[in-house]
């Protein structure tokens, strides 16, 4: 779809409507194409976005994680559970506060996120299809914008 398909969906020319349509819709196809990519390589999405945020190098709660991969927290357990089990995150308690747990990511688990980055860089067309540098670029900097406003 178009930008003006778009707003000819919500009857107006440019309404947050329409953004929020088109961001959702580009999130879903990059998504999609994402998954291909990474579960060639024998990993989810929402594993590779705990691995991503992991690998910034604070040890990180559950809460976070929920949010980072935007799972319910049930779901974010089973997740540290497998990453646990496949020695790419360690567990502990945090030292503040002993009933909350925080996660890390071990030197295996910087290895796979780095693997997985590398392969996402090489697909980049696969996922991203023929979208050019710069509008890639430009995109990133007023998602940023927007990001920050929300906050």
């Amino acid at each position: 779809m178009t930008t003006s398909d778009y707003a000819i969906v919500v009857g107006t020319e440019t309404t947050g409507e329409a953004l929020v349509l088109a961001l959702s819709d580009a999130e879903r196809r990059v998504t999609r194409r994402l998954a291909q990519v990474l579960t060639h390589h024998g990993s989810t999405v929402e594993r590779w976005r705990a691995l991503v945020l992991l690998a910034r190098g604070d040890s990180h709660g559950m809460t976070e994680l929920a949010e980072f991969t935007q799972l319910p927290p049930a779901s974010v357990t089973r997740l540290v559970d497998g990453l646990v089990a496949d020695n790419l995150a360690d567990r502990k308690a945090d030292p503040r506060d002993r009933r909350r747990v925080l996660v890390q990511i071990t030197r295996r688990g910087l290895g796979l996120q780095r693997q997985l980055s590398e392969r996402i860089a090489a697909e980049r067309d696969t996922i991203l299809g023929d979208v050019e540098d710069g509008d890639v670029a430009a995109l990133l900097e007023s998602l940023a914008g927007l990001v920050a406003r929300l906050r």
